[in-house]
């Protein structure tokens, strides 16, 4: 699913949008143009009525790049085919570019103002209003610094023009959104209006938007919650003036509504922040979607006149209540505890457009992938996004940890050895203070914010801290700061981080995990994973060459453009293709590898999921994880748990398995099997299934155990004699089901493929982005496996609503086993019935599974399926089948 092309309704009138004190709206349009197909006198294009017949019409919020492919100049699907994206010319864009929007405004009385409101401009840019210069790139520099300009003296009756000349990024120079090595740098550099721009019409008083706090802290759920709204008054006119800020707090479902109000005398030209308290009595607390619902408040606000007239409305602001604290363990780690719960993070890093573009419904979409892989929390690592995204997650109670970034002018310190930018100047810490008061604005009032990193890979200095805490503070922001995501080091005013980021990025064995250096599953690991996330052949069809994909599988150490930038640690497979063809054998086709690399991916982000959960209570608790990473930017070969087109693959899938809510664990170290909770509530007597059997489906082991489990906590129940003896060197099937008292379905049903011979990790060795290999597992004899029969069938269920926009249809695909040895590995699609293209997004309750001889196994998928469809069923490899459905 790409980035659909943007349609939008211009409105070239905004009369009707801007007449009334508290009206704000966004500029609905751009024309765009490069300075070098135009005159240099911006007075001139900055007058109205100038001909932009010549210019690229595009929407609201683009950078240059995104503005020219939604005026077809370029084609997304050309544009990443192959290395297309490295034949543009980044010349085009070494010069400045020009956003202009005309108008029409009616006459404003003299006590009314009209102001502009950005939210960053990438990088910098200059800005004029019917020929004045409204704000020089002195000023509007940081593509997070928001800012507001008094337009009120230059408004024309009629036609007006506004024109910003945005200025070519450098990552080392600006406060921009880079992209270090996870995608070639968009050749525009993110130039442009990314965010939006508005408009605002108020009286002689203006206010901001509210920011909403409260006292709760769990202690007790149902005790009546005081809230504190704050707003910031400013008496823009000549004379002081009596103001009345009013309004009120509603739950969503209108069932509660508490006044507010304050009076407040203003002298000429100054500004005051209004306090309004509240008290709620049994209050509807926020969770996260794992734990309860997320029920909303709104608060509305207003500031009026002596005269009863109105002279600003705040935006409509929603808060949720609950709370949030990080604490340090002895051991330097941090954990986060939600309403007094302890909450094991378990997430993964978000991942921005490669040029900048925002569809709600793509980020919906992505979100409720995210919700049922079973992970709870995102990381924004400095690519902050818009305010739809922190809405959205409040909604669907998704935890957000958001952050600067790493690896560029934002670290460019001098203790950072990566010598990322040029070193700050005083002007930077400026931006960075503005950068800092615009984002914490923006997200204060809402739940899901878990955290904010003011580092990433490097803390900033102590003159930095003092500017972030300081706006901070200013923005009454209500979570916790950290350091960095790194333990390298913390400035004066913050404690260590408690987050570690010791890799890896590259692939390494299951076992990595359970060990006890490294990113192994101890402490928080702030970003880190095994480096896969391949797509499957239908996607990579999509944006890999013939010779790309050829590439793919017979030259094992080639580099390719869809991986990392050239020459750098991440551009080629070497490592994740020695380790396939050393443990699963060499590929002689592409479909082969293909296959083989979905075994490695799932294997892999299951263990590292099932690792960091079963240690969630151990000695050294395994607080949090962010796998590396959620999505990709643009098609991606690896670093992602499903691709750009949202189709999941292994990677999400052995994701979903090991991030269940209720699990049993079969730790490829001790040997032991471990029952997880993650749930709040569930408790009682748990049934745990064990059984091990040889690839021509003979038992080798069959063991029951009856348990009891608790909420937020994992238990060792089981030892599993040594699997080598059992094996005698060969590979075999151990398969660990999980019941409660309910005969219906299984709350957990996982199956590993386990080697006589273990992978064994040179630790000593270790590199920051992987831990090489001695000696690896032996998993060459699945490839000559007995041939096997499974009967499916599916059947329509009906539809019904989830959590994404769109009807979902559901589907039941009931499997059968019906020879004696294991099915091993069988994928699921759905696709179009006439275009036989795969749909997506697309929901299965589980897809590459492996029965047992004889087994029977229901799956449920759920897709928005508009026409014909059809589920295909893919065998071992290059035997797809298509089912028949009733």
């Amino acid at each position: 699913m790409p980035f659909p092309l943007l349609i939008v309704t211009f409105i070239s009138s905004l009369a009707m949008a801007l007449q009334n004190p508290g009206d704000q709206v966004s500029i609905a349009g751009w024309n765009l143009q490069s300075t070098h197909a135009v005159n240099s006198n911006l007075t001139a294009w900055s007058l109205p009525h100038a001909n932009v017949s010549s210019w690229y019409r595009i929407g609201p919020r683009a950078t240059i790049l995104a503005g020219l492919l939604e005026s077809n100049v370029y084609n997304e699907s050309d544009l990443f085919y192959s290395d297309h994206l490295a034949g543009i010319s980044k010349a085009n864009f070494d010069v400045p570019w020009l956003y202009r929007e005309e108008f029409s405004l009616p006459e404003f009385p003299t006590d009314k103002h009209l102001f502009l409101k950005t939210h960053g401009i990438t990088s910098k840019a200059d800005i004029f209003f019917n020929g004045a210069q409204i704000a020089s790139s002195d000023l509007q520099i940081g593509s997070y610094a928001g800012h507001i300009y008094d337009l009120t003296s230059h408004v024309l009756v009629g036609q007006n023009a506004l024109l910003i000349k945005a200025y070519p990024t450098s990552y080392r120079d600006d406060f921009a959104l880079g992209w270090v090595d996870w995608n070639p740098h968009p050749p525009d550099s993110g130039t442009g209006v990314w965010r939006n721009v508005e408009l605002k019409l108020t009286g002689p008083v203006s206010i901001s938007p509210p920011r909403v706090t409260t006292n709760f802290t769990a202690d007790a759920l149902r005790s009546p919650v005081n809230v504190t709204v704050k707003t910031d008054v400013v008496n823009h006119g000549g004379a002081p003036v009596d103001v009345a800020v009013q309004g009120s707090i509603h739950s969503t479902d209108s069932t509660k509504t508490i006044d507010l109000s304050y009076q407040i005398h203003l002298p000429a030209h100054s500004n005051s922040t209004v306090t309004l308290n509240a008290t709620i009595d049994d209050p509807q607390i926020w969770w996260p979607a794992t734990w309860g619902t997320q029920p909303l408040y709104n608060v509305s606000i207003n500031a009026s006149l002596p005269s009863g007239a109105i002279s600003d409305i705040a935006p409509l602001t929603k808060f949720g209540i609950r709370h949030v604290v990080s604490t340090l363990s002895s051991d330097d780690d941090v954990a986060f505890t939600v309403n007094s719960h302890p909450f094991q993070v378990r997430g993964a890093g978000y991942a921005a457009d490669i040029f900048l573009r925002f569809d709600l419904d793509r980020l919906e979409a992505i979100f409720q992938y995210v919700l049922d892989m079973g992970l709870n929390t995102i990381r924004l690592e400095g690519k902050q996004e818009h305010p739809e995204l922190y809405d959205l997650a409040d909604r669907m109670g998704l935890m957000v940890i958001a952050g600067w970034e790493c690896c560029d002018k934002w670290e460019a310190w001098s203790y950072n050895e990566d010598n990322p930018g040029t070193l700050w100047h005083d002007e930077d810490y400026t931006v960075a203070q503005a950068s800092m008061l615009h984002e914490a604005e923006m997200m204060q009032p809402h739940p899901s914010l878990l955290a904010f990193l003011v580092g990433s890979d490097y803390w900033p200095d102590d003159r930095a801290t003092d500017l972030y805490l300081t706006a901070l503070r200013s923005m009454d922001w209500p979570n916790p700061v950290i350091a960095s995501a790194s333990m390298r080091g913390h400035p004066r005013q913050l404690p260590a981080s408690g987050m570690k980021m010791d890799g890896p990025y590259d692939w390494v064995p299951p076992n990595y995990w359970y060990g006890d250096s490294f990113g192994a599953a101890f402490g928080f690991g702030s970003e880190q994973g095994a480096g896969v996330g391949t797509p499957e052949l239908f996607s990579m069809r999509k944006f890999l060459s013939d010779s790309d994909l050829k590439a793919l599988w017979s030259s094992p150490n080639a580099g390719q453009y869809h991986l990392a930038p050239k020459n750098g640690v991440f551009s080629t497979r070497k490592i994740f293709n020695n380790a396939l063809s050393k443990r699963y054998g060499q590929s002689k086709s592409l479909e082969e590898y293909v296959f083989k690399s979905q075994l490695m991916d799932y294997e892999a982000t299951r263990a590292e999921f099932e690792a960091f959960a079963v240690r969630q209570n151990a000695s050294r608790p395994a607080t949090g994880v962010v796998y590396w990473m959620l999505n990709s930017a643009w098609p991606s070969l690896h670093w992602q748990l499903f691709d750009y087109y949202l189709q999941p693959a292994g990677a999400f899938f052995g994701a979903k398995v090991g991030a269940r809510q209720e699990h049993v664990v079969y730790d490829y170290e001790s040997k032991n099997v471990y029952l997880v909770n993650h749930s709040l509530k569930s408790r009682g007597t748990r049934h745990i299934v064990v059984d091990l059997v040889a690839l021509n489906g003979t038992r080798l082991l069959h063991r029951e155990v009856t348990t009891e489990t608790a909420p937020l906590a994992s238990k060792d129940i089981l030892h599993i004699p040594d699997i080598t003896t059992l094996l005698k060197g060969a590979v075999g099937f151990l398969r660990l089901i999980l019941k409660d008292d309910n005969p219906s379905e299984p709350l957990s049903r996982n199956v590993y493929w386990l080697s006589g011979q273990s992978d064994v990790l040179d630790w000593d060795k270790s590199e920051w982005y992987t831990t090489p290999v001695t000696t690896f597992a032996n998993f060459t004899a699945l490839s000559s496996m007995e041939p096997f029969t499974v009967a499916a069938t599916a059947t329509v269920l009906g539809d019904d609503k989830s959590r994404v926009s769109d009807t979902l249809t559901s589907v039941e695909v009931n499997l059968e086993n019906q020879s004696d040895v294991p099915a091993f590995f069988i994928r699921f699609t759905i696709v179009d019935s006439t275009t036989h293209e795969e749909l997506a997004p697309v929901f299965w309750s589980d897809n590459y599974v492996t029965l047992f001889p004889r087994e029977k196994l229901r799956l449920v998928v759920k897709v928005r399926a508009k026409g014909g469809w059809a589920v295909t069923m893919r065998v071992g490899v290059g035997d797809e089948r298509t089912l028949k459905h009733q």
